[in-house]
Formats: structure tokens, C-alpha cells, sequence
């Protein structure tokens, strides 16, 4: 089977507007009878994708849909606080791990639903998920600060650390101490494990992948950190510009992996928004611009374009991509109160 190709283009025609409400509803199109979003229809389920897909489904107004996806999460987390890798059809499919990652995510997309819908109601309604999920996290750091990448099922805890998984981790914490605040709810713990992640993150690189290979080829590991919070300010910007021209490919977007001719949608939309929060908006707003071409006509995007074969690769077009096309236009426009969710820290006075 031949994989699809990207139109024609008429040189120098400007690039099309995304249909971002054809983007939610494909969403929604793929959202099964049980409230779970699978990567596409017959696709698995994951913790965090599902997560990122919900936030998308609450951003375009489908707010009853993502109330039914955080009922899905709910149902399925186990009394230790997690969830395993992936599902499918309300069966286990993946029960090999449970990253840490994937766990506290639920925490950043209850604080989006709330922004968006300031329903405390629903925020209490998930709390015993929430403090589950987070004092399982708070149970995987280490004594240096870093938290462990994932629970084995077979051979427990693998004491190795993510600087991308654990960025993303402080930032759920930090929206797990807000929502605590909404509701006066006790979170010491939480804030504690997070100073003490930030201080590995910011201070401690030697703690992390200490056990496989570095993760700096994936773009990620450049602006996960500007993402959320971990590194600020001229840091901030002097990260992003050290690897520009290695990760952004002009016209395309950004790379997954620096030695990799491929371009992703979901990691270009995550670097505007890494972007929108350091105020590199013109350069935001190129990359948005860049990406629209990946947009199929059902209104779902394709994961990616390798460029040396001139092909979208694979041939999927997955939720979580669509998601992030949906919070990284929201980061530009900020027309919804959760526009801010990788850059409005609620508690930004606390540090390390």
C-alpha cells in the first residue's frame, strides 16, 4: 500500500486555514460508547493521549463528551493510583507498565476542564482519582528528586528518569496544588515532591537517563522544559535558540529526532506553545502556519511528513495530534480561559 502524499501546491499560494472545528469533531467522530479515546477507530487507548484528547474535546465545547472521557479514566485507574499502558474495548492490551508520565497527566487536563468550565463540582467529583494518581507519583520519586520513568508489573520500579516525562510531571503537579487550592484541599506533599523535582531537573542533569541511551536527539528533551515551567526567563530563550536550526525544519515544522528527516504535527504544537509562553509569537505563529498543510479533509491531521521520501508517515491521523492542533491555536488566539494552561502557573511563587 502506498502511503498518501501531500497536495500539490501552486508556488507561493498561501497556505490553508485549519478547520479547527472539523479537527474537534473528528475527535469526537472517533470517542467510543464508553467514554474512551483510542488513538484512531480500532486504535488503543493510552492514559496520556486519551488525557490530551479530552482537553481538545473541552476546549472545542464538547464538554459533555469530555466529561464522559475523565468518567472513562476514572473508572479504569487502580486502587494504587495508576493506570497500565494501553487498553482497547475495555481490556488491558499493553499491562506491561505504568508510567509515571501517563499518571499525573489527569492532573493537567481536570485544571484545563475547570478553567474552561469553573465547575468545582466536577474538579470534586475527581478528587479521589486525583490524590490517588498523585501520591502514586510522590510514591515513584527518588531520593535525589527525580521521578522513576515507570512501574515494571514484572520487575518493579525502573530507577531510571525522563527529563520530558519529568518536566511534564512538575507541571501536573503544579496543576494538582491549584485544584487542591479550589477546593481546600491539603497538598503539602505535592508541593514538597515538586521543589524537590525541579531541583533535579534544574540541577541535577546526571540523574537522568543514567541506564539507556541520552534522549537529547528528540526535540522534546529541547523544549519540554520551556513547556512547562523547568527553565524560564533568558534561560529560557537561550535554550530554544541553542537547537533551533537542528529540530526546526523550515516550512514543515519540528523534528521528533534531530537525526530523523521527520516532522511531527503534535511536537510542532507543542513547541508553539513552548513558545507562546516566552513570547515568541511571530515565530509561534510561522510554525502554526507551516503545519496546516498535514490537515486531511475529514478535519483529522496526519502524524507526520519524512521529507527525504516526500510522504505523510505513518499513515495515521491520531486524536492526541488533533488535540494538540487544538491547544496550540488556542495558546496563539487565547480565546479560552484555559489558553494559559502551559503558561499561567498557579502557583509561580513557589520554586526550588
Amino acid at each position: 500500500m502506498s502511503l498518501p502524499t501531500l497536495p500539490a501546491r501552486t508556488s507561493g499560494s498561501p497556505r490553508r486555514s485549519p478547520d479547527l472545528t472539523a479537527t474537534a469533531d473528528y475527535i469526537l467522530s472517533v470517542q467510543q460508547s464508553d467514554g474512551s479515546v483510542p488513538w484512531f477507530d480500532g486504535g488503543v487507548v493510552d492514559p496520556w493521549d486519551h488525557v490530551e484528547s479530552a482537553m481538545g474535546l473541552t476546549l472545542a465545547g464538547h464538554i459533555d463528551a469530555a466529561r464522559r472521557a475523565f468518567d472513562w479514566l476514572h473508572g479504569q485507574q487502580r486502587s494504587t493510583g495508576y493506570w497500565l499502558a494501553a487498553y482497547r474495548g475495555g481490556a488491558i492490551v499493553d499491562g506491561s507498565r505504568a508510567e509515571t508520565n501517563f499518571v499525573a497527566y489527569c492532573a493537567t487536563g481536570l485544571w484545563h476542564h475547570y478553567l474552561i468550565t469553573q465547575d468545582s463540582g466536577f474538579l470534586k467529583r475527581h478528587w479521589p482519582m486525583l490524590t490517588r494518581a498523585m501520591d502514586f507519583i510522590v510514591s515513584m520519586q527518588s531520593p535525589e528528586g527525580e521521578i522513576y520513568w515507570a512501574l515494571d508489573t514484572r520487575r518493579g520500579i525502573s530507577r531510571d528518569a525522563l527529563v520530558t516525562g519529568c518536566s511534564s510531571i512538575a507541571c501536573a503537579l503544579e496543576h494538582a496544588v491549584a485544584i487542591a487550592d479550589v477546593l481546600g484541599e491539603p497538598s503539602a506533599r505535592w508541593q514538597r515532591c515538586r521543589v524537590r523535582l525541579l531541583d533535579a531537573l534544574r540541577n541535577k542533569p546526571h540523574r537522568f537517563d543514567r541506564t539507556w541511551p541520552s534522549k537529547q536527539r528528540f526535540s522534546m528533551d529541547w523544549f519540554y522544559p520551556v513547556l512547562t515551567g523547568v527553565v524560564t526567563g533568558k534561560e529560557a530563550s537561550t535554550l530554544i535558540d541553542a537547537r533551533w536550526s537542528t529540530f526546526v525544519e523550515p516550512g514543515y515544522g519540528c523534528r521528533c529526532v534531530s537525526d530523523q528527516p521527520w516532522v511531527t504535527v503534535a511536537e510542532t504544537c507543542e513547541l508553539v506553545m513552548a513558545l507562546c509562553r516566552i513570547g515568541r509569537t511571530d515565530k509561534a505563529n510561522t510554525l502554526f502556519r507551516d503545519i496546516s498543510q498535514f490537515q486531511a479533509d475529514d478535519g483529522s491531521w496526519w502524524t507526520g511528513y519524512a521529507l527525504h521520501d516526500e510522504v505523510l508517515w505513518p499513515n495515521e491521523k491520531p486524536t492526541w495530534t488533533a488535540a494538540a492542533v487544538l491547544l496550540a491555536a488556542d495558546a496563539l488566539n487565547g480565546r479560552s480561559a484555559g489558553a494559559q494552561i502551559f503558561s499561567d502557573a498557579p502557583d509561580s511563587n513557589l520554586t526550588a
